[in-house]
Parts: structure tokens; sequence; C-alpha cells
């Protein structure tokens, strides 16, 4: 996978091998590794108001998307996308 932006989609195989599309919702660099935003598109294409279920991936030097392992950093990543939301309104 190239550099991954925002508004990308691409297919991830949920628990019960099914096919779920994800569309990029931001990207961000923290310390010094790279983290996406993504959501579910059929539930962003539903939503009309409120939250859209967002959780995030990192992007692996080799471009891969991977989970995020430990509570710590994704709380660190959670807190860093929160703040640039909160200056985007």
């Amino acid at each position: 996978m190239d550099k991954v932006e925002v508004g990308d989609i691409f297919i991830v195989q949920d628990e019960n091998d099914q096919d779920q599309e994800l569309e990029v919702l931001g990207t961000m660099d923290v310390e010094g590794s790279t983290y996406v935003a993504v959501g579910f598109v059929e539930e962003i294409e539903k939503q009309t108001t409120g939250d859209v279920d967002i959780f995030f991936l990192k992007v692996e030097e080799d471009g891969e998307l991977s989970e995020i392992e430990s509570d710590e950093e994704f709380e660190k990543v959670s807190s860093a996308f929160e703040g640039v939301v909160e200056e985007d309104k």
C-alpha cells in the first residue's frame, strides 16, 4: 500500500470472514509513527447526525496497517486526534 490518504477506502475481513469497507477519515504523525483514523463505510453512509465509530490503525514501515496493541499507545493516539478535531471546530 502506498501513502495512505484521507478518503481512501480499503477492505478488511472481520471476525466472521465478512468483507468490511473502511474509509480513512484522518492521518496523523504521533511520536514518529503514522496513524490513521478509520470508520466503516456502511456506518458513515447511514449516519446523518451524531458520531461514527472511529478506530485507529498504525501505518507500518512497509505501508501495511496494523492494530494498536497497547492501551497506552491507543490513549496517546486518541488524544492527539481529539486535539486536532477540537482545533477544527
